[in-house]
């Protein structure tokens, strides 16, 4: 553990770790890495439990997690550089590069029949798929009939062979949910943003997040694969046996060189440190170590909400008042009403970020000048019908863990 800069209470930051420990011992998780970065100087790193159960092998401050859908504010950020430089426009309708979401169609129902559709009153547009206000949908957000198109359309979110054009034709010949902008549903919105960026910049997607943001900000260990030299570090994800509580590993194919499908939405792997520069970047509005990277005024653009009153009273994924303390921008939510956040987090004012599938959370919190990393890997079924379980699919224990340790950080500053 890190010694603590002012600004923090030493002993009540020293509550973290055993509270941390006892979700370990009660086997409830495999193990933690969390990091607290506040006013330029790194606050407190645990390492708790494991990153292999079976071999013992110790959480480590380089351990390398699954971040899932933490790739997303990263996928927007570079989008946003495009459009800082003119090449895509918040309005722009996305068949300028991806035609084959010309003449889309409309469920009548959600939950409905697949063929019961109506034309959609306009084209979906770039700022659709930054705030999953396109009308498409994953897997498992989706209910009917429709959710089981997108599984055998698209294949396992967590594993997917397909190439991004052949990705991109199956996604399109699907109907979609909603008409577009009528309301956020979380969707593969931003899987599709990131292959646009590929295909505004000429060049695979990966390209683009290497050579404009994980080069340059020093992030050597993200990538959307885990090279065979490096996954002795990589940790495990596991799955609680419903029946048991016992945790299994969840199988993930292993590449030796960066995969056909390199999606924008949930598909890179990271560690707290390098993940921490991205943060900052944004934190630091724009810009890192003497370098710029996005505007001042396109980081407030992005930690701007942009859903409408009627859109925030609508539950995230059919069950979770996400809406009533904070908004959705650019790729991020935004707590704009701390007060009535409840057991949905704490943060000051204007703090951002995005959790991960796999139980990974950041935020970073300009109010308090705070950046705050919590990685785990524990994962809750991602498949057709698991929106009705999301919210019940892992024990107390392991609910619980992330709201109280953010608890116990905002209780630590001074």
């Amino acid at each position: 553990m890190s010694k603590e800069p002012a600004g923090f209470s030493s002993a009540k930051l020293a509550l973290i770790p055993p509270t941390l420990q006892s979700v370990v011992d009660a086997g409830d998780l495999s193990g933690f890495v969390t990091l607290l970065f506040h006013k330029g100087e790194i606050a407190q790193v645990n390492t708790l439990g494991y990153r292999d159960i079976e071999t013992k092998a110790p959480m480590t401050r380089d351990t390398l997690f699954r971040i899932a859908s933490m790739t997303k504010p990263v996928t927007s950020a570079a989008a946003l550089m495009l459009m800082e430089e003119g090449k895509i426009r918040l309005d722009d309708p996305i068949t300028k590069w991806a035609p084959e979401f010309a003449n889309m169609r409309v469920m009548k129902n959600a939950e409905g029949p697949l063929d019961d559709t109506y034309p959609a009153p306009r084209a979906i547009t770039i700022e659709d798929l930054f705030t999953h206000r396109s009308g498409l949908s994953y897997a498992f957000s989706a209910v009917g009939p429709i959710s089981k198109a997108y599984d055998a359309a698209l294949g396992d979110v967590l594993n997917n062979p397909i190439a991004p054009d052949q990705w991109i034709k199956a996604l399109s010949g699907l109907p979609l949910l909603y008409p577009p902008g009528e309301r956020l549903h979380y969707s593969v919105s931003t899987d599709l943003l990131g292959f646009i960026v590929g295909r505004v910049e000429k060049k695979p997607f990966r390209d683009v997040l290497m050579e404009r943001l994980f080069r340059p900000l020093g992030m050597p260990d993200t990538d959307f694969y885990v090279p065979k030299d490096k996954r002795s570090r990589a940790a495990t994800v596991y799955r609680q046996n419903d029946k048991t509580g016992e945790l299994r590993p969840l199988p993930f194919a292993q590449h030796d060189s960066p995969p056909a499908f390199c999606g924008g939405g949930g598909g890179l792997i990271s560690t707290a440190d390098d993940y921490l520069k991205f943060a900052r970047m944004l934190l630091n509005n724009g810009e890192f170590e003497g370098r710029r990277y996005l505007k001042a005024e396109t980081v407030t653009l992005m930690r701007t909400n942009r859903l409408t009153p009627a859109q925030r009273a609508i539950p995230f994924l059919g069950a979770i008042p996400m809406w009533d303390g904070m908004g959705f921008g650019l790729g991020v939510s935004i707590i704009d009403h701390p007060e009535k956040l409840g057991f949905l987090g704490m943060g000051g004012k204007g703090s951002f970020g995005w959790p991960g599938a796999f139980g990974t959370w950041w935020q970073a919190d300009p109010e308090n000048d705070l950046v705050i990393l919590y990685l785990i890997q524990n994962s809750i079924p991602l498949e057709p019908g698991a929106i009705t379980t999301l919210a019940a699919g892992q024990r107390m224990g392991a609910r619980a863990a992330l709201p109280i340790f953010q608890r116990l950080v905002y209780d630590a500053l001074t």
